[in-house]
Parts: C-alpha cells; structure tokens; sequence
C-alpha cells in the first residue's frame, strides 16, 4: 500500500497506513464463489434447447445481480477505503473513481472511542470512532489491531503541539 507522500505536509511522517481488517472480504469472497458455483451449475445441467437458455439467462441476471451488489461491491469498497494516521493528522480516502479524502488534525482530537464485538475480539479488530473540536467525526470501522491503533493515536495527540490561540482584541483595546 503507497500513499502519495505529495499529500503530506513539511516534516509530516507516516505512522500508521491500514486498510479495513481482512476478515471484512470474508462475506464477499464466498458470495462470489457461490455465485459463479450457481452459474456453471446452470450451465452445465440445463438443456441446451431455448428453455433452457432463457432459464440459464435468468440465472445469469439474478448471479449477475447478487454478485455485483454482495461480492464486487463490498471488495471494491474495502480494497479503495485506506486509513493514514500521521504524526499531524488523520486522513480517511475512500472511493477509486471518485475519492473522498477527510483530514481531521489531532491537535483538534478530543475524544476516541473503540468498540469491538466478539468477534472483533477473536480477531483484534475494531471500529474505532474520533471525535474532535467541531463536531466533526471520523470513523474506523472494521480496522486490525484497534488497540494498538488507539494507543498510537493516544500517543501521538499527547506528542502533538498544542494549538495557539490568538486574542482577536489587540492587548490596547482591553480595559
């Protein structure tokens, strides 16, 4: 996995780059196998007349339908969601044709919470959810080794430099 060090700002380092944990192509895997398992069922045990043409053509839609939404799709989305934990910021970018790529500096991190499932337990992952200044969210969901994940990040905000706060009011007009 390469992320595009252009992003980065001076002096900023990768520390952390995830993707989702692999238990999450699991599902998919086996729904595209079972799909193309149906498919060459039909095809090698219809009659080649045109009845069973169209019932090999309606096997391929509902194949076609199913695979694409419950097998393509959830591989698609967890092979082009990437998680990039620097040390001045949190980046999330998902999407391959479209991208969405959401910053969310740790120096305005206020809170971070991870929730693991039984079997997030078994496996050590977890989804991960980062509150900050502004209402601003960002979840990790389905990341491995949540909680190496969330002591790193604890780590880096008690490293990062507070942030300066200047006094609109020049210090004349104060009374």
């Amino acid at each position: 996995m390469s992320f595009p060090e252009d992003l980065l700002a001076d002096e900023e380092e990768i520390v952390l780059h995830l993707r989702g944990h692999w238990k999450a192509v699991v599902l998919p895997a086996v729904v595209l196998v079972l799909a193309v398992t149906g498919l060459v069922t039909a095809w090698v045990l219809l009659p080649p007349s045109e009845g069973g043409r169209i019932g090999l053509l309606m096997v391929a839609g509902i194949v076609l339908y199913y695979g694409s939404r419950y097998g393509v799709g959830p591989l698609l989305r967890w092979w082009s969601t990437e998680y990039v934990l620097t040390t001045e910021r949190l980046l999330v970018q998902r999407g391959m044709l479209a991208r969405e790529r959401r910053d969310l500096p740790l120096e305005r991190v206020n809170d971070h919470v991870m929730t693991q499932s039984l079997v997030d337990r078994m496996f050590g992952s977890g989804t991960l959810t980062i509150d900050s200044i502004g209402d601003q969210t960002a979840v990790l969901a389905g990341i491995p080794a949540a909680q190496l994940v969330q002591n790193t990040l604890y780590e880096l905000i008690e490293t990062a430099p507070a942030p300066v706060i200047e006094d609109p009011a020049p210090a004349a007009d104060r009374g």
